[in-house]
């Protein structure tokens, strides 16, 4: 989906109407500072003092809030509330959204608004406090809930049916009639459930639940954390729409949603997100999406496409159960990163080679005789290994900074977290540059408060840090080839200069795009002898993180070639960036996965990344350079 497709849906949004019927709730979030705990003289036990206490729209509030954040200009709710300061509360951050709550109504009896405490210390959140497990909803409340909602439907464009409690709305018979009542006498009208516990009910609805629930619904017997192969997923949406005659969409996580009509299948990928994630509501923000694609006419797969961006945005508000703004669509869907073939990736036993060779075809595009004339390569992990064991120094480097004055005292506990969080960031990023990287580690740093906010360095002050300590790793690598200690092919991937003086004497035109600064990726590929192979077309990062060497570089080829022989481009490199950017403009992705250490074989956890970031081709190294070439069509 292109911006211009994002913005026409956004402003197809703009004029429609949506009903939401569902469970409304209240999250709330304290945050304990124990730095102000005292003993309770009453009960001799140590207090949890609250610093900041914040609330959000959640459940059904939160889809509302979903809607009207993207744009949807009427959007009306229908639910019950219990007569106490949860339920005033909610309707005080309903009014600014301008939501029409006529049909939220408050029930005295047996009734208390879902409310849910989460207490966060030491930035984990830890057991939640429940309101509302035992509301029971009156026959009376349900006659009046169901009447608002006849009463408004002509005017309403479309209805989401949201179930999350147990104790909620929808396990009331009587609601449970009166609205499936409803549904069948307005056929033409767009009911789309979302329910946890009740997808089976509501004839004549489009349904939108995971693929552990489409599962169960078709016999299977699973485990929420199970994971569901994308042929079962298939099987189960296939029989539930054949069932149910209506459309489904079915989320798998980061592996994206997939989608089910009467006349085939569309898989919408998941989106790779760099930064840390907060799934809360994210299930919400897509029903939203979709929900405001489908009233305004989009087919299922594009509908599915906007709710997946939509959804993308809210997971990096952490701590909240965050919404989506028309900017923030349009930002995500202007350049998404998707995640490709998961199954593949995670399961090493789907490789399928190209005969006798370790070069695996992953079937995303069959490179013979494409004839590549143009090849951009990665430096660090594709060709070179001076570099070897970058993330050893970064991984410490960060972790001091977030930090800061507790390093040396911080408890195992949280010196692990933060670890942790290092580890999965530096992963997520390898290929990107240096500088943004460094723009991560501010964040995080910010994140965690370890730092007092005067303490904290710029991008540039963390990166002259690690630049410091790695660069004196690659001088004392250099000084030992130099001596003749160590030589050329100590300090590159097997094969990988054979390989390009093999394609540089092919006639192809080679550029060499690292993340690493400019000045240095030209000095190490001049030491280790192939600089001049890439005839002056050698790019690295500049000190401007807006200015990113690989997407420069595809751009430029681009221009060069043109767009109708964009097929006979291939990029090589160990790092999801290059591979991802060569995917996005039709090119051939050639995934290195590099084993730095022994310089060849293959490393596995690099494959899975490759191939989730649409790699076309996994090599581990240079050393089948002729059944390669081959296939790349070099002569």
């Amino acid at each position: 989906m292109k911006t211009c497709a994002v913005q026409a849906v956004l402003d197809k949004i703009a004029g429609i109407r949506i009903g939401v019927i569902g469970d409304f709730c209240l999250d709330v979030y304290w945050e304990i500072d124990l730095a102000r705990a005292e003993v309770s003289v009453e009960t001799g036990l140590s207090t949890r003092p609250v610093r900041r206490q914040r609330c959000s729209l959640g459940g059904a509030g939160n889809v509302a809030a979903n809607l009207r954040a993207m744009g949807v200009g009427e959007v009306s709710v229908y639910g019950v509330t219990g007569v106490d300061p949860f339920g005033y509360q909610m309707r005080a951050l309903m009014k600014p959204l301008e939501l029409r709550t006529d049909g939220l109504l408050e029930q005295t009896e047996d009734w208390v608004t879902h409310a849910y405490i989460k207490p966060i210390e030491a930035d984990a959140e830890s057991g939640r406090i429940d309101f509302g497990n035992f509301n029971r909803l009156a026959a009376a409340t349900a006659d009046r809930l169901l009447a608002r909602l006849e009463q408004d439907l002509p005017r309403l464009d479309a209805v989401i049916i949201n179930q999350q409690v147990v104790d909620g709305i929808h396990h009331a018979e009587r609601l449970q009639e009166g609205l499936q009542a409803l549904i069948l006498a307005h056929p033409d009208k767009l009911f789309l459930l979302d329910s946890r516990d009740l997808s089976g009910r509501y004839a004549g609805t489009i349904r939108k639940l995971n693929a552990c629930e489409a599962a169960k619904l078709t016999g299977r017997d699973c485990a929420p954390q199970d994971v569901i192969s994308l042929e079962d997923a298939r099987k189960a949406g296939r029989s539930l729409c054949g069932a149910w005659g209506k459309p489904v969409f079915v989320t798998r996580g980061d592996r994206g949603c997939l989608v089910v009509v009467k006349d085939g299948e569309t898989v919408v990928p998941g989106l790779h997100i760099l930064e840390k994630t907060d799934p809360v509501g994210a299930g919400d923000s897509m029903l939203a999406g979709l929900a405001a694609a489908l009233a305004g006419g989009c087919t299922p797969a594009v509908a599915a496409t906007f709710g997946n961006f939509v959804a993308g945005v809210t997971v990096q508000k952490l701590y909240q159960t965050g919404t989506a703004s028309p900017d923030e669509i349009r930002r995500i869907g202007a350049d998404p990163d998707y995640i490709f073939q998961p199954e593949k990736a995670e399961d090493i036993r789907s490789a399928r080679y190209a005969g006798a060779t370790e070069i695996e075809f992953t079937g995303e595009q069959s490179p013979v005789g494409i004839a590549v004339a143009h090849a951009v390569f990665d430096h660090d992990g594709t060709i070179s290994v001076l570099r070897e064991g970058w993330e050893k120094i970064m991984e410490p480097m960060m972790a001091k900074a977030i930090l800061g004055p507790r390093y040396a005292t911080a408890d195992e506990t949280t010196y692990h977290k933060v670890l942790n969080r290092v580890r999965k960031f530096i992963d997520n990023t390898t290929g990107v540059q240096t500088l943004v990287q460094m723009q991560g580690l501010v964040r995080l740093v910010v994140e965690f408060g370890f730092v007092p906010g005067g303490d904290i360095l710029d991008e540039h002050g963390y990166k002259a840090i690690y630049n410091q300590a790695l660069l004196e790793l690659v001088r004392q690598r250099l000084e030992k080839l130099r001596r003749g200690e160590l030589a050329v092919e100590d300090f590159a991937l097997k094969g990988a200069v054979e390989f390009l003086c093999r394609l540089h004497g092919a006639g192809v035109r080679l550029y060499l795009a690292s993340g690493s600064d400019e000045a240095d990726v030209v000095a190490e590929a001049a030491a280790l002898g192939y600089a001049q192979l890439f005839e002056g077309r050698i790019y690295g990062a500049v000190g401007d993180a807006t200015r990113e060497a690989k997407k420069i570089v595809m751009d430029r080829i681009l221009t060069d070639i043109g767009p109708g022989n964009i097929r006979r481009m291939a990029a090589f490199g160990d790092g999801p960036v290059e591979i991802r950017e060569s995917r996005k403009r039709g090119g051939l992705a050639v995934g290195i996965a590099s084993d730095e250490v022994r310089r060849f074989g293959l490393n596995p956890a690099k494959r899975s990344r490759l191939i989730r970031a649409g790699a076309d081709l996994i090599v581990p190294d240079f050393s089948q350079a002729a059944a390669l070439c081959g296939l790349l069509g070099i002569g």
